[in-house]
């Protein structure tokens, strides 16, 4: 299970890439895109944001290709305050319900609506990353917004799903410089990481030199 996991990380992009060129010759394409709107709320119930850091295919496009020429500078307080992400949430929702309302009963314009969210908030994520994180766009994504407000009041009890930090933790804060979220595993030494935006996507688990995080 976790050597297909594990493929699926680090080639799930494709899946966005026939998603991009294949909605320009047929917008009903844009219908599979409810799949990574559904996913991540559905999943946060459980596992937190596991679906952003594990199943999510532009995660993945993030992860394994814009990284690569990604600044990897630290995403901007303001980008992942509280304010900033209701903001993003409440106008793509909007602009989204509206056009799914406009349009509703016709697959090619429903289609469209998707088709163009996806695209164009990709567009976001992909330049942000030439000045910031690469997965900057995850720190204020909608889908992720509203799993990571689920999380918040799941994870405490949820805890025995999520990474572990133990006690042979040195607080060397490698974990803190290479997680693409921000977040600080060494906090929770002898605890779960239960910050509602870990994606768990595992980077902390790999870098770890102590092999203290779980």
């Amino acid at each position: 299970m976790n050597n297909l996991l594990s493929i699926w990380k680090k080639y799930s992009y494709i899946i966005l890439l026939f998603f991009i060129i294949g909605g320009l010759f047929d917008f009903r394409i844009g219908l599979i895109a409810i799949i990574c709107m559904v996913g991540p709320i559905f999943l946060s119930f459980f596992r937190g944001r596991f679906w952003c850091g594990n199943f999510c295919p532009r995660g993945s496009f993030y992860d394994n290709v814009v990284s690569k020429f990604s600044k990897k500078n630290k995403t901007p307080d303001i980008l992942k305050s509280k304010y900033f992400r209701v903001f993003v949430t409440v106008l793509m929702l909007t602009v989204f319900t509206l056009g799914m309302i406009q349009n509703f009963g016709n697959l090619y314009k429903m289609g469209f609506v998707f088709y163009r969210l996806i695209v164009v908030t990709t567009l976001i994520g992909l330049a942000l990353s030439l000045f910031f994180n690469h997965r900057t766009w995850c720190s204020f994504c909608p889908m992720g917004s509203i799993a990571a407000l689920i999380a918040s009041f799941k994870n405490k009890k949820n805890a025995s799903s999520l990474l572990k930090v133990d006690s042979s933790c040195v607080s060397c804060k490698i974990c803190e410089k290479k997680c693409p979220m921000g977040i600080s595993p060494y906090e929770y030494k002898n605890a779960s990481i239960i910050d509602k935006d870990c994606i768990q996507c595992g980077v902390c688990v790999y870098f770890c030199p102590k092999k203290s995080i779980k």
